[in-house]
């Protein structure tokens, strides 16, 4: 019975503390514990505050404009809140470290709870602000810890010195950290020696080893950042990685791509597509329309036979915006930008050309189906029939072909593959100011109707529109 009794024990332990901190440490489950940069670290400080070393540590951040995170203990904040108004007044990070230094592992879950709520009242009541940062004292975890309190992220570490024992010694301290002088590290210190274990007066060591530390640091261009901030590099230099792994075309995608671009090439010399003056990111000729009777914005009509300037993107660049933009979103403000600055410039390219000037105007089809309108286009239905199932079989071909990550985009946005007409008329794009026309828009959108939506219709799409004139009525917007 007593055997019995000790092995249940032993696993209930095991599941509760043992099993948790292991996984927390070796896996870094729902913890952070070290970070990705090249040039940034995280100092972080537990116990604290402490009347006698935490304002002489203040001083030394200052000095080096170093930045860091301190995981208070509740009843040491309580007694010092100057230390913690001083530490929000001077950019740092403030933790919960529980209220009383105790162990998660020898107490209930609902004590732990009552640890952290407490310390987190202290810190609003002082700072106004709640954390959202908890390292339990000597980052010993329970089971609760790692499947509750959502709310919290939990700091572990990547480097800790034994820094409060002052039989260490301020040199041999310094060694110790120096190892660990490199960016993307969470190194954990003590700026208080009043816990069980610890030594009263080992934070001076660490106080003056930390001066050094932070001297040679910042002369091999390294600084201290608060665990925030890691985190936010961290995430960002995460998404990237992912970004350019998702990106890497292998050998058949760069071969068809190459292929194509060729092909881009040589129908821009057979069809004799011109370009303005530093606007490359459009290309455009002169031709006959040959589609339906279109209604233009000013009453005119685009019909058989009227000259054109037809529109095509420059599918290489849109390529380039699509493989280095880190989302969607990013490759629309690109393209945008590219209009903005290509349109003022074909405009005066026409002004020049008396022959461009009897164009009804510019046409062309794409698969941006909202926002051109900001730039004074007109946006009009492709009438169905033949022609449009061509163009939408082509476009989507194209999308598989140019952009980094088209076969999951042709199963994400097949139903949005829709090509429109865009149109807008000459008298508009010779006389039209497009960047301030284009705040007046704005400024006229209802408060509630989102610009954003169409910047990322914009950039979800405008990587595959390029439909050559010889397979459409006339013109394309790509």
């Amino acid at each position: 019975m007593e055997t019995t009794l000790l092995i249940w024990l032993f696993y209930l332990s095991s599941f509760y503390a043992f099993i948790p901190g292991l996984i927390s440490r070796i896996f870094g489950f729902r913890a952070f514990r070290k970070g990705t940069s090249e040039t940034e670290f995280a100092l972080t400080f537990d116990d604290g505050p402490d009347p006698r070393y935490t304002a002489q540590l203040l001083d030394i951040l200052k000095r080096y404009e170093a930045k860091a995170t301190f995981f208070v203990v509740g009843s040491h904040a309580v007694q010092h809140p100057e230390l913690l108004k001083r530490m929000q007044a001077e950019g740092h990070g403030i933790g919960i470290h529980n209220y009383v230094h105790r162990a998660n592992w020898l107490m209930w879950p609902g004590s732990v709870r009552k640890q952290v709520n407490r310390t987190n009242e202290v810190i609003e009541r002082v700072t106004g602000q709640r954390s959202v940062y908890y390292r339990p004292p000597w980052g010993i975890v329970n089971l609760f810890d790692l499947v509750g309190r959502h709310e919290l992220k939990l700091i572990l570490w990547s480097g800790i010195f034994g820094d409060w024992r002052k039989r260490l010694g301020e040199d041999r301290l310094l060694k110790r950290m120096r190892r660990k002088m490199r960016g993307g590290e969470v190194l954990v210190l003590h700026d208080c020696g009043a816990t069980l274990g610890a030594n009263d007066e080992a934070p001076e060591n660490m106080i003056r080893a930390l001066e050094r530390f932070l001297e040679e640091a910042y002369a091999k261009g390294l600084r201290s950042v608060t665990v925030e901030q890691l985190m936010a590099s961290t995430q960002k230099a995460h998404k990237a990685e992912l970004k350019a792994k998702g990106r890497t075309l292998s050998p058949m995608k760069r071969l068809l791509v190459g292929g194509w671009l060729l092909y881009e090439k040589a129908f821009k010399w057979a069809f004799r597509l011109q370009e303005a003056e530093g606007a490359p990111f459009f290309h455009f000729r002169q031709t006959k329309y040959s589609g339906q009777t279109l209604e233009l914005a000013d009453g005119e009509r685009l019909e058989k036979g009227d000259h054109i300037l037809e529109l095509h993107f420059d599918n290489k660049m849109l390529f380039d915006f699509s493989s280095r933009s880190r989302s969607a979103m990013q490759t629309a403000i690109l393209m945008v930008r590219e209009t903005e600055r290509s349109l003022p410039k074909i405009a005066e390219h026409v002004r020049r050309d008396p022959k461009l000037r009897e164009a009804k105007g510019l046409y062309g089809v794409s698969m941006i189906n909202r926002g051109p309108e900001q730039f004074g286009f007109q946006v009009l239905d492709l009438p169905e029939g033949l022609f449009a199932k061509m163009t939408r079989v082509y476009l989507k071909v194209l999308l598989g072909v140019l952009h980094p990550s088209g076969a999951s985009r042709l199963g994400e946005q097949s139903q949005l593959l829709v090509p429109k007409i865009m149109l807008m008329p000459m008298d508009v794009l010779l006389t039209r100011d497009f960047k301030n026309h284009k705040r007046a828009d704005r400024k006229r959108k209802p408060a509630d109707e989102p610009v954003r939506t169409e910047l990322e219709d914009a950039g979800e799409k405008a990587a595959s529109d390029n439909i050559p004139a010889e397979k459409q009525p006339a013109g394309v917007v790509t």
